[in-house]
């Protein structure tokens, strides 16, 4: 009843929930074919038969905002769950069983943490090449760090308290332990770290497709969309307004979810 009454909670849910619609409604349809290019409507401004206006090719804005909403949504989506899924998995065994394993994940964790996700990124995507399968390894690689220390120190805390020695008592073995009994306590935490995730990896996925190495044409992007844009920033202003307005309400939307999550 809490979240209910809890401002940012609901303002985040509305923005998000304006997102994920604005997204479904791109996968089923889209006034035009993203990529067919009209030459008598380069750089047109917004009208009824183009609602966003076109871009230099002649390209529907609104079809290719619809069409890149959803590839930055997927592309962070697929992102956060390998970064949290292995970085889960190591954050656990070696936050509960410790040890020299320990030492050896932590340590290079903490290598890897001494470096901007963004950064490491760029290094993966350098040894991997571009395309959107490629920023999602190279970018879920660069988060597991992150998620790694975060669920590690969740172990360390629990692993010695009262309801976990009772279930060793009671002849649970560890995995059952880790999984069944750890685990599950760690999810507000965890699911507040998974949020701020998301967020960065849309920024970090925009900020690839804008320089040109993440997200690959014919796939549309709204990093990618943004770069094209700023050529044309004063003759037609509406080309970079309205794929950076769909960029602010995604990473707004579950930033005040994430807020409100803490502060219940």
């Amino acid at each position: 009843m809490k979240k209910k009454r809890n401002l940012k909670y609901r303002i985040g849910m509305i923005l998000t929930g304006i997102t994920v619609l604005f997204v479904l409604l791109g996968f089923v349809w889209t006034p035009c074919d993203p990529e067919t290019m009209d030459k008598g409507a380069k750089l047109a401004g917004v009208s009824l038969s183009h609602l966003m206006g076109c871009d230099q090719f002649g390209r529907d804005i609104f079809s290719r905002v619809l069409k890149g909403s959803g590839t930055t949504l997927l592309v962070a989506l697929g992102t956060v769950s390998f970064g949290t899924f292995f970085g889960v998995l190591i954050g656990a065994f070696t936050g509960y069983f410790g040890g020299i394993v320990d030492e050896i994940f932590m340590r290079v964790n903490d290598v890897l943490f001494a470096f901007p996700s963004i950064l490491l990124g760029l290094m993966f995507i350098s040894l991997l090449g571009s395309g959107k399968y490629n920023v999602i390894i190279a970018l879920g690689i660069a988060f597991i760090p992150s998620f790694a220390r975060i669920v590690r120190s969740e172990f360390i805390r629990c692993k010695n308290m009262d309801y976990v020695q009772s279930a060793r008592l009671a002849g649970a073995r560890d995995l059952r332990i880790i999984f069944l009994h750890i685990l599950p306590n760690t999810t507000t935490v965890l699911v507040s770290s998974i949020m701020i995730g998301f967020n960065n990896a849309v920024l970090a996925e925009a900020g690839m497709s804008y320089l040109g190495i993440g997200v690959q044409p014919p796939d549309a992007s709204l990093g990618r969309m943004l770069s094209e844009a700023q050529t044309y920033l004063f003759s037609s202003p509406g080309y970079a307004i309205f794929p950076g307005l769909a960029l602010i309400l995604m990473v707004l939307g579950f930033s005040l979810l994430s807020e409100g999550l803490k502060e219940d």
